[in-house]
């Protein structure tokens, strides 16, 4: 069977954790990384092409489900997630405690000086805030129009940042604010403070492994659990000290997954005796 991942880090990390965990308990697995657009991704799914692959939850309600509009709490986004997948041969196996999602990031030092704990202090500051982030940060509908419509708050300029220089940018003063990945590595270090987001503008980022419901039939049981012991160990803190391991460390993603898969006894051991 094939699972695949993403590509980008907390990605291959995920797909070797979950990889690995299956071949210790006995399953033939393959795994394909970077495995494309979320709608080829669907239709491998569908063909049998692909068993499963992680995806984000306010990814599958919004581009496959296409669902049009936010649900209130993580519960009913998992359920009307849940609802999709099963009408169209899937299923959504358990969400991992961690949710990746964009964030507004200001260094501990800018957070204190200013007394910031929320977006909505952002729109009170009295002194021009230049905003860095990727170019299509400016116009995605949970990037800055989101945060203007839902917190009052338009930054004096905007700065375009590759994915990864926020946080030399926040550092340096080039921008105030960035937007960021809520299980960054480069958070791990402590310089950083997350701003909350009280009105949930940036989704449910919580993974969701989905699998053809025909796959799960053919494995039984014993692969669902499998997975879903794998996901239930995810928390923030844990997803952002793995993928500081391979963006910081420059560790292999299979290395970092081994160790960690090792750590808690989901595989045995490759450490020589």
């Amino acid at each position: 069977m094939t699972i695949g991942d993403k590509n980008f880090t907390e990605q291959f990390v995920l797909g070797e954790l979950y990889a690995l965990a299956l071949k210790a308990n006995g399953f033939t697995v393959n795994l394909n990384r970077n495995i494309g657009p979320t709608e080829v991704t669907i239709q491998a799914l569908s063909s049998g092409a692909l068993g499963m692959y992680p995806e984000y939850l306010s990814t599958w309600n919004t581009t496959v489900a296409r669902y049009g509009h936010d649900f209130p709490t993580l519960s009913e986004a998992y359920q009307a997630g849940q609802h999709y997948a099963l009408a169209h041969g899937f299923v959504l196996l358990h969400r991992t405690p961690f949710s990746d999602t964009n964030a507004v990031c200001v260094t501990v030092a800018y957070a204190s000086d200013n007394r910031l704990r929320s977006i909505t202090d952002l729109s009170r500051l009295a002194q021009p805030v230049t905003f860095g982030g990727p170019p299509q940060f400016q116009q995605d509908p949970q990037g800055l129009p989101a945060i203007k419509q839902a917190y009052g708050f338009t930054p004096a300029a905007f700065k375009t940042l590759a994915v990864g220089d926020q946080y030399q940018a926040l550092d340096q003063g080039q921008v105030q604010a960035a937007d960021v990945g809520t299980t960054d590595g480069q958070l791990v270090t402590g310089d950083y403070v997350l701003l909350s987001d009280p009105r949930n503008v940036f989704g449910w980022g919580n993974v969701v492994p989905a699998v053809s419901a025909k796959v799960l039939a053919e494995e039984g049981p014993a692969f669902a659990d499998t997975i879903n012991d794998v996901s239930a160990l995810l928390d923030t803190s844990t997803m952002r000290e793995l993928n500081f391991l391979v963006d910081v460390a420059h560790e292999d993603p299979a290395a970092v997954a081994q160790q960690f898969l090792e750590t808690h006894g989901l595989v045995a051991s490759t450490a020589a005796p």
